[in-house]
């Protein structure tokens, strides 16, 4: 490795695990559990990831997505069942890699990746204006000016310091120079440490304390189920944005068999669950951390926070912090997709702003599941449409259809449509050299129109079928003739 890059991985990942620190204490304490949970499961996931996971220069930790899943466990059966269920949804993680279904994100179209990250961009966004407040009410006077101002001046130094030099992360100088003027004219704003004491140990090896049973299986079962699916698919989501943005190809598999493992050595350590955080991929990536070292260092960095540093660390203010995740929230979001909303067709621009408010208002893997939902509907629907057929007679007086188009469940209608049974000669042909069968219904369409020929005492002949076709028609039990 050149001596530029270690330089710009170190400073990246430095930078990284200062953004690291108040989003996993905030998750913790969103899934009501100790914050060094929190921390311990950040240093865990982010170190193994980094080592062996198949996208260098992304970030994992814990995640708030996995956060509100978990809340009601936590509440209802306590931390061990937790620690269980996170061993439990690693496990899962790693058949998921181990049976190479990474591939499956290739199912999300681009429409709903745009929503996707600008819906993450807003949650990013309002999520740091919890920190404007103190308790339950809104900061004022004094206070709110100050905290503003920390916030604006962070804010510029992140946008403007990359025009000036670009030999150092502007999100670590805005956080340390803001940190030191904070501490130099002893303003009064409110710091990490306000938020929680971060000081403790290494974190220790041991299992669950539950009764190993099949009733306790059937509690944390769905959880973890629910916990790896989302955990799997904002990882896989934020490696395919990871891909675009530094032009290189990552390895879906590999990267789900390092999550599963690092899950279950979270939970092993008494850590929290987690997956891949785009805010903070962001600012690794936006500092120059493009190697496995960016992320190592700010796993390892974390710990040493927790175990040494946490004096100077719940000194910086959280003006610094805030002000970073507003411009890692401004960089996410896609603003391109603004530009394009009248210029593609208005069924992705539909899927594009239901994934982003549905990511809002509830979580990641709903808006997913309702965007490739829509988008699949519509490419259905679509594919219908496109389905028609050229007729004309033959020298020999009977009929010839020649078919284009995909016959599937949403176009056997359509496609027996095409055809005048009652009024065709005796003998009639259909021609499917340019017609894709893709399902069982394809098939049993093509019966039922060999049928209706045949109540009319007519004969139907069936050319040109594909191998596919043939095979599938052999499968039902139909007679090709």
């Amino acid at each position: 490795m050149k001596s530029a890059n270690l330089r710009a991985d170190v400073l990246a990942g430095l930078t990284t695990a200062f953004a690291l620190v108040p989003e996993c204490i905030a998750f913790a304490l969103v899934a009501q559990l100790n914050p060094l949970m929190g921390l311990y499961g950040a240093f865990v996931i982010c170190t193994i990831t980094a080592l062996f996971g198949g996208r260098p220069g992304m970030i994992s930790g814990a995640a708030g997505s996995m956060a509100v899943v978990i809340v009601a466990l936590v509440v209802q059966h306590g931390v061990q069942y937790l620690l269980a269920t996170v061993v439990l949804g690693g496990l899962i993680m790693l058949l998921f890699g181990a049976l190479r279904l990474g591939k499956l994100v290739r199912m999300v179209p681009h429409p709903v990746m745009l929503g996707f990250v600008n819906g993450l961009a807003i949650v990013i966004a309002m999520a740091q204006f919890e920190h404007f407040k103190q308790g339950d009410a809104w900061l004022s006077g004094t206070p709110l000016l100050v905290m503003i101002g920390l916030v604006a001046l962070t804010m510029f130094v992140v946008y403007v310091l990359p025009r000036v030099t670009r030999a150092v992360p502007p999100a670590l100088v805005a956080i340390l120079g803001v940190g030191l003027l904070t501490y130099g004219l002893d303003l009064p704003t409110r710091t990490l440490g306000d938020m929680a004491q971060i000081a403790g140990g290494l974190p220790k090896l041991l299992m669950p304390d539950i009764p190993w049973t099949l009733e306790t299986l059937t509690i944390i079962g769905p959880y973890a189920f629910l916990m790896a699916m989302v955990g799997l698919l904002e990882t896989l989501l934020t490696l395919n944005l990871t891909d675009e943005i530094t032009e290189s190809r990552g390895h879906p598999d590999r990267e789900c068999m390092a999550l599963g493992a690092a899950n279950v050595a979270s939970g092993l350590l008494g850590g929290m669950g987690g997956c891949a955080m785009i805010g903070q991929t962001m600012i690794n990536l936006s500092s120059g951390g493009r190697g496995r070292l960016s992320g190592v260092v700010s796993g390892t960095m974390i710990l040493l926070f927790v175990l040494f540093l946490s004096p100077l660390i719940e000194r910086i203010p959280l003006a610094a912090l805030v002000g970073v995740m507003f411009v890692v929230a401004q960089q996410t979001f896609a603003w391109g997709s603004l530009r394009v909303l009248n210029k593609v067709p208005r069924n992705d621009v539909l899927v594009i702003i239901a994934v982003t408010i549905i990511t809002v208002l509830t979580d990641l893997a709903a808006a997913v599941f309702c965007g490739v939902i829509i988008a699949a509907l519509n490419f259905a629907w679509q594919h219908a449409r496109n389905l028609y057929a050229d007729s004309q007679l033959d020298a020999e007086g009977g009929k010839q259809y020649l078919a284009h188009g995909t016959l599937f469940f949403a176009s056997t209608t359509q496609f027996l449509n095409l055809f005048d049974a009652a009024g065709d000669p005796k003998h009639v042909t259909l021609d499917c050299r340019h017609l894709s069968f893709v399902d069982y219904s394809a098939i049993a369409a093509l019966m039922t129109l060999r049928e209706r020929y045949e109540k009319a005492g007519k004969h139907l002949r069936v050319v040109h079928l594909s191998d596919r076709c043939k095979t599938l028609l052999r499968r039902a039990g139909a007679h090709q003739h």
